[in-house]
């Protein structure tokens, strides 16, 4: 089904969308994505970048992202159409170019403190169809334009979140079954009931959310495991953690000194595991959503940090495509533990998004690594984390593991082990 991306998902007579209980949740959403997500501080300046079909959140959250002291707020809009069109039409000797110019300002407004806020939503499926080498190449350059934008968002020297807005295209991948009116109110109610919006005070829910979360980091930050091990169907992974490596979850100070939640929403705790301490097997619980394809039934072996081998039931030319972009994109930059008992994934649902489904399930994530996942960085450069551990990539794909069946022990500096996991859930909760 071909859906406008104009389309404006209020647009519809009658109905959830037009009800007051919708303009509450859309406004509450707001609210929280810009006082808990980015905890706007007076006088700071907002950029968001978002879709077409997400005006109608972008307007909630400038309004409260003002009321609570914002001097400036700017949006960057994106169209889908005008994307597809791209890879439609353009000339093949232009996918190597990006918007350097945009990329350069959005690095030196979050240099002179600018807070950054996302709303995701896209088409899931937009580029299914495309030339896979355009939208490879396509993906490189941005990358590389974006690169000294995104190392001051992975070192958390900012304050940023990300939260997402429901779409007719987004809706229609998700439930593909439903008449398009009615899985577009059926993706909103699931996105404000697992961004924990629902009650009578989301602010105050979210700092009790963020208070478990931050006893099970400090749990695992106390206990300095050297070592993660995942075992179930599929899986015999052993992940070595980086020297100094820090759990973080929820909401965490920033660079800047401001407290924010960079995912609303969040259920993992989550730090850097070495790039060069990774070994075994490891099979994808969740399909994949990247680029406009669906990769499923993922395994991959590592040695020494690495992957050597890798299969896919679907998308694996894609797959392969990723692991190529550069060195570190076979590394990992990132390891989570999220109970299966988390509300996305009692949802039963695949948002087929990577904000939503990293929290369904414990995950890995290949490429870069979160700086701010790391004790005593101060005045290091990037061959001294590497040195304890840090990947570097110019890719972050997260990708899914954990499931019921998943046990995780806990390995110390002495190789002795305890349960953190049993069939996907929580032993130790502190």
């Amino acid at each position: 089904m071909h859906i406008m991306a104009l389309q404006n998902t209020q647009g519809a007579a009658g109905g959830y969308l037009a009800s007051a209980e919708f303009a509450t949740m859309l406004d509450r959403l707001g609210e929280v994505a810009a006082r808990t997500g980015l905890n706007v501080a007076h006088g700071q300046q907002v950029i968001i970048t978002a879709p077409l079909h997400a005006v109608p959140l972008v307007r909630r959250i400038t309004e409260h992202a003002y009321k609570a002291g914002a001097s400036l707020v700017s949006t960057f809009y994106s169209d889908e159409e005008t994307t597809l069109a791209r890879y439609k039409y353009a000339a093949e000797d232009t996918f190597d170019t990006a918007a350097g110019w945009l990329a350069g300002g959005m690095t030196e407004a979050f240099r002179n403190g600018a807070a950054r806020m996302a709303i995701t939503g896209s088409n899931p499926a937009l580029l299914a169809g495309q030339n896979p080498e355009r939208i490879s190449r396509a993906s490189r350059a941005n990358s590389r334009v974006n690169r000294p934008a995104m190392e001051i968002i992975t070192n958390f020297d900012v304050n940023w979140c990300i939260v997402a807005a429901a779409s007719p295209a987004w809706a229609a991948q998700v439930f593909p079954d439903l008449p398009v009116d009615q899985a577009v109110e059926k993706l909103w109610q699931a996105i404000f009931s697992v961004s924990r919006i629902t009650g009578e005070n989301p602010v105050a829910d979210w700092e009790a959310h963020n208070a478990v979360l931050h006893r099970r980091a400090a749990f695992l930050n106390d206990a300095r495991y050297s070592a993660l091990h995942f075992k179930g169907p599929g899986t015999d992974l052993m992940v070595g953690l980086a020297d100094g490596h820090e759990w973080a979850a929820g909401a965490e100070k920033a660079g800047n000194g401001i407290v924010c939640n960079p995912n609303i929403p969040t259920e993992e705790v989550f730090t850097t595991p070495h790039r060069l301490k990774v070994d075994g097997t490891v099979a994808a619980t969740k399909p994949l959503s990247h680029q406009g394809t669906l990769i499923e039934d993922i395994r991959v072996r590592f040695e020494g940090g690495r992957i050597v081998e890798m299969h896919a039931s679907k998308g694996e030319d894609v797959l392969a495509r990723v692991l190529d972009t550069d060195e570190g994109a076979r590394r990992l930059g990132e390891v989570a533990l999220v109970p299966n008992s988390s509300p996305i994934s009692r949802s039963g649902i695949l948002f087929q998004n990577t904000l939503f489904d990293e929290n369904a399930a414990s995950h890995i994530a290949l490429g870069q690594s979160y700086t701010k996942c790391m004790r005593d960085t101060a005045g290091q450069d990037e061959a001294a984390l590497a040195a304890r551990g840090a990947n570097s990539s110019m890719i972050h794909i997260d990708w899914m593991i954990g499931s019921g069946d998943i046990d995780v022990d806990g390995i110390d500096a002495k190789g002795e082990r305890v349960a953190l996991m049993r069939k996907g859930e929580w032993v130790i909760e502190a």
